[in-house]
Parts: C-alpha cells; sequence; structure tokens
C-alpha cells in the first residue's frame, strides 16, 4: 500500500531541526527561495550620511545602490531504500517507518554538519585560541596536546562581539561535548550554579555564560592549525595537527533556507518484489555579513 508523500514531507519538514535545534538560533530565509532551490535576497545599499547642524545648503543629492544576494541550495539526497515486500507482511513491526525514521535522522545530521561549516568564520579577526592548561588531543585522527577551552576563552568571545556593536540579545554558543566538558570542569560551584540556571531542555539550551545561550552537540566543526586557521570541509580526513573549534554568534549574523523537500516511492517494483523508497531536501545557509561581523570560531591552539 502507498504511504502519503504529502505526510511525509510535512513529516520531514517539521522534523528537520529536531536535535539540531542550534539551526533555529539564526535568520531564517525560507521567504526567499526561489522555485524551491535558489535564494535571492535584495541587499540595501549604505546608509545615508547623517549631520549635525548643517550649515552648507544646497545638500549634496546622492542615490542608494541596491544589489542583489544570490546563492543555490544544496540537495541533500538519501541512497534509495528497499523494504522487500515479505517484511512488508511477516515483520511483527512496521519496518517502513522504522527505515524511514532513521534516514531521516541521518539526514538531518548530514545537513546540520554541513551547515556549520557554511557558518564557518575565516579570517583572523573572527578567531581566538583557547589558553588553558594542556590536555590530550580527543579528535580522532589527530594527535599531540591542546590547550583546554576555558570560561576566559569565551569571555574574550564576547568582548571581541562587544566591540562590533553586536547586540546583546540572541547570542549562542555551540559546543563539542569534549570542549563542554572542558568548560564546565573550569567553572566553580558558584559559576556553575548560575549557568544552570538558564537550562531550556526545549530550545537546546544547557546553561547561559557571559551572554551566551550555550548549545552542545557531539561534534561542531575543525579547523587546520595554520597561521591563520581554515575550516575543514564536511568529511575531509583529520590532519594531526587539526584543531575542535567552538562557535559563537548573534542570531542575525547567520542565515538558514529551506527549498523543496521531495519523498519518492516506486510501490511494487517488479525487479525487486518490493517497495523503493528515497528523500530529497534542499537546504543551505551563509554567513550574512562579507566581514563576519556577529561570529567568533574559538579554536584550540597546540599545546606542549
Amino acid at each position: 500500500m502507498a504511504i502519503q508523500r504529502e505526510i511525509w514531507q510535512d513529516h520531514i519538514e517539521g522534523n528537520l531541526f529536531k536535535n539540531n535545534e542550534f539551526l533555529l538560533a539564526s535568520t531564517d530565509a525560507g521567504q526567499y527561495v526561489l522555485q524551491g532551490r535558489v535564494v535571492h535576497i535584495p541587499q540595501a545599499g549604505a546608509q545615508p550620511n547623517i549631520q549635525k547642524n548643517r550649515s552648507s545648503l544646497p545638500a549634496t543629492v546622492v542615490q542608494r545602490t541596491d544589489t542583489d544576494i544570490t546563492y543555490s541550495l544544496d540537495e541533500y539526497t538519501t541512497d534509495p531504500i528497499l523494504i522487500p515486500y515479505a517484511e512488508t507482511i511477516e515483520l511483527s513491526y512496521n519496518k517502513r517507518e522504522s527505515v524511514l525514521s532513521e534516514y531521516q535522522s541521518s539526514l538531518r545530521q548530514t545537513i546540520a554538519d554541513n551547515i556549520l561549516v557554511s557558518w564557518s568564520p575565516a579570517g583572523a579577526t573572527s578567531m581566538l585560541r583557547t589558553t588553558g592548561g594542556a590536555v590530550a588531543t580527543h579528535l580522532a585522527g589527530t594527535t599531540g596536546n591542546r590547550k583546554l577551552f576555558t570560561s576566559k576563552d569565551l569571555k574574550a568571545a564576547q568582548l571581541q562581539l562587544n566591540k562590533q556593536n553586536v547586540p546583546m540579545e540572541n547570542r549562542y554558543a555551540l559546543i563539542s561535548a569534549d570542549m563542554f566538558q572542558q568548560l564546565t570542569d573550569d567553572l566553580s560551584i558558584t559559576e556553575y550554579r548560575d549557568f544552570s540556571a538558564a537550562y531550556n531542555v526545549k530550545d537546546g539550551v544547557l546553561g547561559r555564560l557571559f551572554g551566551f545561550n550555550i548549545m552542545m552537540r557531539s561534534g561542531v566543526v575543525t579547523y587546520t592549525n595554520d597561521t591563520t586557521p581554515v575550516v575543514n570541509a564536511y568529511g575531509a580526513s583529520a590532519a594531526v595537527t587539526d584543531n575542535d573549534a567552538v562557535l559563537c554568534w548573534q542570531t542575525d549574523a547567520l542565515e538558514r533556507a529551506v527549498g523543496n523537500i521531495k519523498f519518492f516511492e516506486r510501490i511494487d517494483d517488479p525487479s525487486y518484489y518490493g517497495n523503493v523508497y528515497s528523500i530529497s531536501v534542499r537546504m543551505g545557509g551563509r554567513l550574512r555579513r562579507s566581514d563576519a561581523k556577529g561570529v567568533m570560531a574559538i579554536i584550540q591552539a597546540a599545546s606542549a
């Protein structure tokens, strides 16, 4: 029996951010998606000059030059999955829904990992290094020691955003599980109690520190150990000197967009003696400013 594609497409869209709530802590550009695959955003030009107590008339007439920002959404597709006819009638549970739920989970994770790379800033002005004591690296494929991530490092990120005149509200810090452990180990009992007071499991916030809503996932992004580090692409093999990183941002600095979501099915396929399903999702994200204002990466530093 065929399933209702519209129901599954709505279900996939409604669960895209499950266990990846940090994606919602960004500006939604979905209204600018054209034909489900391209984002087109009119961008206002420079703000007008303001002069106090103008004494010279006439004032110079200027014209605002607007530009367009256009970028394509990435397409994420699952491998087609076969549910043999015999299994649909012989198994005691609904294998179709079980398999498709696992596909959704894998799809969500892959999309989130890729968008994090798109959100990662480049350039020394958007980067800080950890400053704590030495600890063995925790990233697979890397060797040596790294400096611990401490509360002082997060405070340094706060200072940089303050200097950029970034709004105080809606600031977030996404931390890997290992670096989150380092941070909480660094807090005193009093600091930890204040930190935990902002715990909000519904929104994925584990605490609040120096104005940042703290969120955690198994991994965030990794950077090279160059003089000016470069974020590693999704799925790239780790170099032994690579470093873990924390991303700090204000919601207006990052953007996400969801495009077409399609659920495909072929029922009673005579070649495979069963039903074949697959999923396609178009989604993307970006830094909203070319200068990466409002986003900081705190990258591990090598240690003896």
